[in-house]
């Protein structure tokens, strides 16, 4: 039905744009699809689409950057806006809100719920496999969700997990010792990776370190919960347990990472924290 695009990179002369783009719709016709659509990567899990909104702002690790160009051309060229995707930034109190607190122990208590602690990234290893089944079921039903296959989930576990600090990984268990929800943090990198200026060496390595060891900013990357206990109040637990690190660590301000605009279920986990759209981005498409 459709051909996508990706890893969209030009200079500012619309020319250049209309003759890559030309190359999209050439095997687009080739293979009788209707429209094309991008940019996108080869799975949920990767960056899509092009920033609309918050050029003054750095863009998180998982996310492409763009100048306001990029989003000119497409329109230019005839191209509609199709997914577009949100992202906040909140301040973090230096106190946990006694209502997230005294919700939390509720919830734990009427559904027997706890919370898994991880001392090292081996004893999260067992678990990835459980948290991707749950991304699957949290967002099967959204636009542009491709379910995440079992090669994906280990090559995710391999080239992520390596920087994730086990403190950041907030899991939550049934009665049985089901995975019902979980969350990942990880401090921002924004600011390390722009010192490394894309190389490890000589000093790249050095500013990725300190950036998971010293850190005033973080960014939520995945949060999963199983649909039985959505808009039950689990998201209580998951807040207590972010804010006692938030606090421990020195974490000031969090960002999302990209939502759904329409998404409306996860944008509603924020509001308590008085949070700011800083950022926009959207996929385009047109019809062949």
């Amino acid at each position: 039905k459709k051909v996508r695009f990706g890893w969209l990179d030009m200079i500012d002369d619309l020319d250049i744009t209309k003759a890559l783009m030309e190359k999209v719709y050439e095997v687009g016709r080739e293979n009788k699809l209707e429209y094309a659509e991008g940019p996108v990567g080869f799975s949920n899990m990767e960056k899509a689409g092009i920033l609309t909104k918050g050029f003054e702002e750095l863009n998180t690790m998982i996310t492409w950057y763009h100048f306001p160009y990029y989003a000119k051309h497409m329109e230019a060229l005839g191209f509609e806006k199709q997914a577009t995707w949100v992202e906040y930034t909140m301040k973090i109190p230096d106190t946990i809100y006694e209502k997230v607190q005294k919700f939390s122990k509720i919830i734990r208590e009427r559904y027997g719920l706890s919370v898994i602690r991880f001392k090292n990234k081996k004893e999260i290893l067992p678990y990835v496999d459980a948290m991707f089944g749950l991304l699957n079921k949290t967002y099967n039903t959204l636009q542009t969700f491709v379910p995440i296959q079992q090669y994906q989930i280990d090559y995710y576990k391999e080239k992520y997990f390596s920087f994730i600090h086990p403190d950041y990984i907030t899991c939550i268990k049934d009665q049985q010792g089901k995975l019902i929800a979980f969350s990942i943090v990880m401090p921002s990198f924004s600011e390390a990776l722009k010192k490394a200026n894309g190389k490890l060496m000589p000093l790249g390595w050095y500013h990725i370190l300190q950036a998971q060891k010293k850190n005033d900013k973080a960014a939520f990357y995945l949060i999963g919960i199983d649909p039985e206990y959505q808009g039950k109040g689990v998201t209580a637990i998951i807040f207590e347990e972010m804010q006692h690190l938030f606090n421990a660590k020195g974490i000031q301000t969090v960002e999302t990472n990209p939502e759904l605009i329409e998404n409306t279920a996860v944008q509603l986990l924020w509001k308590d924290y008085n949070p700011v759209q800083h950022k926009e981005r959207s996929t385009f498409r047109k019809s062949l």
